[in-house]
Formats: structure tokens, C-alpha cells, sequence
């Protein structure tokens, strides 16, 4: 490849790393994926991970940071969060400091109480065993601990 294409290529692969981070943090793993499904070489994909890092804009520590506050707002049980983070390729002892840093701020119990009550109400014209069952499978669903799912149900 020439210099002139090797150059051309970085600008690609860096235009298209600023196109996805326009619409939110990207984790590493993330940002490596798309740009190697676009055919970006791997001396391309590498240099422009590292000019981005440099750059303080790939930052997995930032992105789970940020994926944890979202996922939470929606709300979804840390369960989930853990799967969805692993999944976007960040390292295990990142998410746990992560999801350490918010433990004295949520309680997962009151979340699902709250969201349990909500969906429970939904189901105001089915007996209760078949709606307090409902509830549990749609809490589950969500990442919630199944500890805490059946502590909730059970003040249903």
C-alpha cells in the first residue's frame, strides 16, 4: 500500500470512528469491531484506536461509566448491565469497579419494587399467582437478581 493510501485509509478509519462517537461512547472492542468490518487493515485499525485513546475519546472506563448511568435510568437490573458490558468488550475487573462506584447510590430493591408495582397493576383483571408470575419473568428479564425479584413479589 502507498503512502498516499495508507494515509487516505487512516482518514477513513478516523472519520468513521468520529461518525459513531457523534451519537455516544463507544468501548474499545467496539469501535475495533466496525472499523474491521469496513475492511480498515489491522496497522490502520490500530494506530487510529491509539490516536483516539490518546485523544481521551475511547476510554472503556468512561464508556461502562456512562453505559452503567443509562441502563440504570431505563431501568434495567445490574445482571443485565454486567452481560451487556462484557458483551461490548469490557475487561471483568472494569465493570466490577464500575458497578462497585454506584452500589451506595442504588438500591436494587426499591427499583424493582417500583417497576414491580407498575407491571403488577398491568395485570389488575388476571388472578393474582398468574399476574405475580408474569411480573417475575418480566423482572427477570430486565437483569434483576432473582433474590430480589421474589422479595419484591412477595409485598405485592
Amino acid at each position: 500500500m502507498s503512502l498516499d493510501a495508507a494515509r487516505d485509509e487512516k482518514i477513513k478509519a478516523r472519520d468513521t470512528i468520529f461518525r459513531l462517537l457523534k451519537f455516544r461512547l463507544r468501548s474499545e472492542q467496539e469501535i475495533r469491531t466496525k472499523l474491521k468490518t469496513k475492511k480498515f487493515s489491522d496497522e490502520t485499525v490500530n494506530s487510529t484506536v491509539q490516536y483516539f485513546k490518546q485523544l481521551q475519546l475511547i476510554d472503556d472506563r468512561q464508556f461502562a461509566k456512562s453505559w452503567i448511568a443509562a441502563r440504570l435510568a431505563r431501568p434495567l437490573g445490574i445482571n443485565r448491565i454486567r452481560f451487556e458490558l462484557k458483551t461490548k468488550g469490557i475487561a471483568e475487573d472494569l465493570i466490577k469497579e464500575q458497578l462497585n462506584a454506584i452500589d451506595d447510590t442504588y438500591s436494587e430493591l426499591e427499583t424493582v419494587l417500583e417497576l414491580g408495582k407498575r407491571r403488577f397493576a398491568k395485570y389488575k383483571n388476571i388472578e393474582p399467582m398468574k399476574a405475580k408470575r408474569r411480573t417475575f419473568e418480566y423482572l427477570s428479564r430486565r437483569g434483576f437478581k432473582t433474590e430480589t425479584i421474589s422479595k419484591a413479589i412477595r409485598q405485592l
